[in-house]
């Protein structure tokens, strides 16, 4: 289970009714399949054993005692099997016929959960065959073993706590208070479900809304398996879909009347990490009445064992976490994005009856997006837009490019065009303060920097207006900022928006809500190389690219994403961005890189510590306010050294 990792599957076999011994052997069959992909937990439907559709053969005692039998062939196949594997089947305990979800591995039965919820309604008669699950627990005999046999029933792997299964069984989920609940608050952070569920119109995209929302609420996986073909179709299909959700996010699913195994990767440590930050999770102990089965016992400490498997990763790995894959989802998101983020500077300009909004416009990505946002809030408040003072400040390394596309951007936007030269002020400050102007060192930079603050702070003084800060996520992450330059700001919009997300917000504008003038300034913005224009041009051409000094800004916003939302470990983090960036950048870019990131990171929170206020707008922000709290002088030898050591 190395970095969290553990491989687990569905599995939907083809079953024939109330053939117990052919179901048995597909049952196996599956089971050694699942065993050669290395999967430690697996799902099996409901009453596979039997097939769910018997009806009144499960009175028939021949029946009951074929699918104990079963039950008992299943688990011995699980002998040299280092997983756990549930299977339904239906059982007698004290008199009474139960629906079972027995779960079995290492050559033993480990325990038994009978189904709580009995459907009684159109096709489904269950109530008339079985009895509800009683609380308590109880040992079932079985071949002179005593199985525990109970509703609240959870099963961990001896000393791996991260791993705790909850059962349930079909309608368990579709109640309005699913057992998963309490399984959840008992620290249970997989769920698995034996379901056998039909195929009616439009009822598979609920399913899948259902599982996928279950994960969420409960911040754990789940694992759906349902019954398909082989059952009778006397009155309805049944659907075979299999779905594997975790946190919100749908994993793999099956199509429908799908035979075999899904398989995927649950990532625990992830849901561990939700968990942990939630203070308003439910803590363990609060709902008594649960006991809990050990599986996985080997003479080895079971730690060491786990620790030293490295599942190898199936799942997708989006190298844009920020960025939405489906185009359908991205573009809500954009717009939703824009709203808040305008929506946010409009509260500050009603509330400081501001009449200007002062905006340095360089021709780049975080100005343009700035000044989009800008527009938007002047249009929800009815307010001209002449009223947004946009300010070019060239300077020694402003291209031709930048300048007339930002000229271009203000006169689309109907904005009001002001253009102030820095060429002259700062070479009077480079000689008050002795600075050659030959010697392109940081200070060279940064004087330029802060001219152009203190023209923009000037400006808003004197047209009763305020300054709309247009750094991002990213600048902020790394510190590539210029301290009390274009780190500060009266209201900052882009402050919890990552590069990548820049890009694409900025892109979103230009495809759909921009004229065609517009459109062609927005397109060559997007097409000009991240740049803070602070050396003189090369060939006309800009000469300091900032991706070339600190790096990729796509690598920078996943290992940010990984850092301030699950906080994972350096090596983690590598090991995903080898698979996300497997076709872009080789590893050794990518340790490259991720060094950097992390020594910024540390070094540069005293510019994150005085941050001017701005919208959060997803998970991850960057304020000191509430979201990262963390000191100015925190030593990153932690993560550092273990960066070296990938």
């Amino acid at each position: 289970m190395k970095d969290g990792f553990i491989k687990v599957a569905t599995a939907t076999p083809k079953v024939v009714v109330a053939d117990v011994e052919a179901n048995v052997k597909e049952i196996i069959s599956l089971i050694h399949k699942a065993a050669e992909e290395q999967v430690m937990v697996t799902v099996f439907p409901e009453l596979c054993i039997t097939g769910y559709t018997c009806g009144e053969l499960f009175f028939q005692e021949s029946l009951l005692k074929a699918a104990r039998e079963g039950l008992l062939k299943i688990a011995k196949a699980t002998r040299d099997k280092k997983g756990i594997f549930f299977v339904g089947l239906p059982f007698s305990y004290n008199g009474k016929l139960y629906n079972v979800a027995a779960g079995v591995g290492g050559g033993v039965i480990v325990g038994m959960v009978p189904k709580m919820h009995l459907p009684n309604y159109a096709e489904f008669y269950e109530a008339r065959y079985f009895t509800e699950a009683e609380e308590g627990v109880a040992f079932a005999g079985l071949e002179g073993s005593k199985i525990p046999f109970a509703p609240k029933l959870l099963f961990e792997a001896a000393d791996m706590q991260a791993l705790k299964i909850g059962v349930e069984i079909c309608e368990d989920l579709w109640v309005p208070n699913p057992p998963s609940v309490e399984m959840a608050e008992q620290g249970a952070t997989l769920m698995v479900n034996l379901s056998a569920s039909d195929a009616i119109t439009g009822k598979a995209r609920y399913r899948s809304q259902l599982v996928t929302n279950q994960s969420a609420r409960l911040h754990c996986g789940y694992l759906y398996a349902s019954a398909g073909n082989g059952e009778s179709t006397q009155d309805v299909v049944y659907s075979g879909q299999s779905m594997i959700a975790e946190n919100g996010h749908m994993l793999t699913k099956s199509p429908l009347f799908y035979e075999g195994l899904t398989v995927t990767e649950i990532d625990l440590e992830r849901l561990i990490m939700e968990r942990r930050r939630m203070n308003t999770f439910p803590k363990k102990g609060q709902n008594p009445g649960y006991t809990t089965s050990f599986w996985l016992q080997k003479e080895a400490p079971v730690e060491d064992w786990w620790q030293s498997v490295e599942t190898t990763l199936t799942r997708s790995i989006n190298p844009m976490p920020f960025v939405p894959s489906d185009s359908n989802t991205r573009k809500e998101r954009c717009e939703e994005i824009f709203e808040i983020q305008a929506r946010g500077l409009v509260k500050r300009l009603e509330h400081t009856h501001c009449k200007t909004a002062v905006i340095g416009i360089s021709g780049g990505l975080d100005s343009t997006l700035a000044l989009l946002v800008t527009a938007r809030a002047y249009d929800i408040l009815g307010m001209d837009r002449s009223g947004i003072l946009a300010v070019t400040m060239p300077g020694f390394g402003t291209t031709d490019r930048t300048y007339e596309n930002a000229v271009a951007m203000v006169n689309c936007m109907g904005a009001t065009l002001k253009e102030v030269s820095i060429v002259k002020a700062v070479r009077q400050h480079f000689a008050d303060i002795g600075q050659e102007e030959t010697v392109h060192d940081v200070t060279y930079e940064n004087c330029q920097a802060r001219e152009r603050t203190q023209i923009l702070m000037d400006l808003a003084n004197k047209e009763n207006g305020m300054v709309i800060g247009t750094g991002d996520m990213s600048e902020l992450a790394l510190g590539w900022a210029t301290y009390n330059g274009d780190h500060m700001s009266m209201y900052g919009v882009n402050v919890s928006i990552p590069k990548t997300l820049v890009r694409h917000l900025v892109s979103y504008y230009a495809e759909v809500l921009a004229d065609d003038a517009l459109k062609t300034v927005l397109m060559d913005v997007l097409d000009t190389p991240v740049s803070p224009e602070l050396l003189p041009p090369e060939d006309g051409r800009i000469s300091q690219k900032t991706e070339d000094i600190v790096g990729p800004y796509e690598l920078h916003d996943f290992v940010l994403y990984y850092v301030l939302r699950f906080g994972f470990s350096p090596g983690k983090i590598y090991r995903l961005a080898c698979i996300a960036f497997a076709q872009t950048y080789d590893k050794e870019t990518i340790v490259k890189w991720m060094k950097i990131f992390y020594r910024r990171f540390f070094a540069q929170q005293f510019k994150r510590s005085c941050l001017p206020d701005g919208p959060k707008v997803g998970t991850v922000a960057v304020s000191p306010r509430g979201d990262l709290r963390m000191p100015s002088d925190a030593s990153s030898a932690i993560w550092l050294r273990e960066v070296e050591e990938i």
